[in-house]
């Protein structure tokens, strides 16, 4: 019995996407000759935000398990800027080195190359793509005083007030803006978004009672969720997260066209040979399976990959597309 696609590939669209994206995959200019001994030297790994954040956390957990499995070290280099573009600028900038690979993400290459109006790189071309790591929901969080128990209220209070309610993010243009305008476009409903220069700004004001409500990556938000200092009203995936069983989703809600999925995958950079990323995907697969890491992502909310080269290719290539679509829709403008 074949294995079941991915719930990121299941509609039909990125399935036919997977079939044309398959010849990018280890492919690209200045392909260079593979070392007779590879890693030869520390392995360098981008992280393009911050330090603390869910890229980081999970780039720290792989990384020592794929170092051990690889016979040399990996340094993580945060190098946050642009959405996550100014990390993968340097990685595109840098076709054919073998020691060099970046955590990838929705924000670099599914929405900033189509939010920019000149991106520095191709997401695709540029990069050889060897699979997803792990994927996650967004989360609607409110202050504990704001009168909504559930997501139904909250939308009732939003209609109900002149130019509707007020939601924060991390930033303008992220994935969290734009499950906010997917959400409010489907309930017909007025939400006027809020960025914020991060998502400890965003939060900590919301649980200050500045702010209303928060959409924010649920491996963020799930900290003060635990702790009682917010309110989760609803999920941006299909069914229920595993970490937050009580909370319904919005596709549940009657939304489904709100329903989006963030995502972590690992990239190289163009050109690199085959069998290096024959290695590196065995070396990340063997580390998703590892119990203890399944946990640790669990304790995240975030659900691990794999995903083969090919499948992650299209998943990219299927992203880019839907987010140009949205943030046309939306108007959504760059700072």
């Amino acid at each position: 019995m074949p294995a079941p696609l991915h719930p990121l590939l299941a509609h039909p669209r990125l399935a036919r996407r997977a079939l044309l994206a398959a010849p990018l995959i280890l492919a690209g200019p200045a392909r260079a000759a593979a070392p007779s001994a590879w890693p030869t030297r520390p392995l360098r790994w981008i992280v393009n935000f911050p330090p603390g954040g869910a890229a980081d956390t999970l780039s720290r957990a792989l990384g020592e398990s794929i170092g051990l499995s690889l016979g040399q070290p990996i340094v993580i280099e945060n190098r946050p800027g642009a959405g996550g573009m100014l990390g993968a600028d340097l990685l595109a900038k840098a076709p054919g080195d073998a020691h060099l690979v970046m955590m990838s993400s929705a924000a670099s290459h599914g929405i900033g190359p189509v939010l920019y109006p000149n991106p520095p790189y191709d997401p695709l071309r540029d990069f050889t793509h060897l699979g997803l790591v792990g994927s996650f929901a967004s989360v609607l969080v409110v202050n504990p005083g704001v009168p909504a128990q559930g997501l139904a209220e909250f939308l009732a209070l939003a209609r109900g007030r002149p130019g509707g309610l007020a939601y924060g993010t991390g930033g303008n243009g992220t994935m969290n803006h734009l499950v906010g305008q997917l959400l409010a476009r489907a309930a017909g409903v007025e939400l006027t978004h809020v960025p914020y220069r991060g998502s400890a700004p965003a939060l900590a004001d919301a649980i200050g009672g500045q702010i209303p409500a928060v959409m924010e990556s649920l491996p963020i938000a799930l900290p003060h969720l635990r702790a009682g200092r917010l309110r989760p009203l609803g999920t941006s995936e299909a069914g229920r997260d595993a970490a937050t069983p009580e909370v319904p989703s919005f596709t549940e809600a009657g939304f489904p066209a709100a329903r989006s999925t963030n995502w972590f995958g690992f990239s190289a950079a163009a050109g690199l040979p085959p069998e290096i990323g024959a290695r590196w995907v065995a070396a990340i697969r063997a580390a998703l399976q590892d119990p203890a890491l399944r946990a640790r992502f669990a304790g995240l909310g975030v659900v691990p990959g794999p995903m083969d080269p090919a499948a992650y290719t299209a998943l990219i290539a299927g992203e880019l597309e839907r987010w140009r679509g949205v943030i046309e829709a939306a108007g959504v403008k760059p700072d």
